[in-house]
């Protein structure tokens, strides 16, 4: 049986990769890293969305508003490259 946090896990992946076909569109891509004890998702962008200026604004406005709607226990998600 899953443990509430490998539940939790397994949504945030689910819902990320719903997104990356937005974030690929642009020549980005979005992996999950992990989630931290206080439950803040630590992702990693790449290819174009590693240098854009607007991937903190996509990040914060795109998939965590996706993720936090979806999920109420995230506190956020935060990109580990940036």
């Amino acid at each position: 049986m899953e443990t509430e946090k490998e539940v939790i896990e397994r949504k945030v992946k689910n819902l990320i990769e719903q997104v990356r076909p937005y974030l690929q569109q642009d020549g980005g891509d979005i992996r999950f890293v992990e989630i931290t004890a206080d439950n803040v998702v630590n992702v990693e962008l790449t290819g174009a969305c590693g240098s854009c200026p607007y991937s903190t604004m996509t990040l914060k406005n795109g998939v965590e508003n996706t993720i936090r709607k979806a999920i109420p226990q995230i506190k956020s998600v935060e990109a580990i490259n940036l």
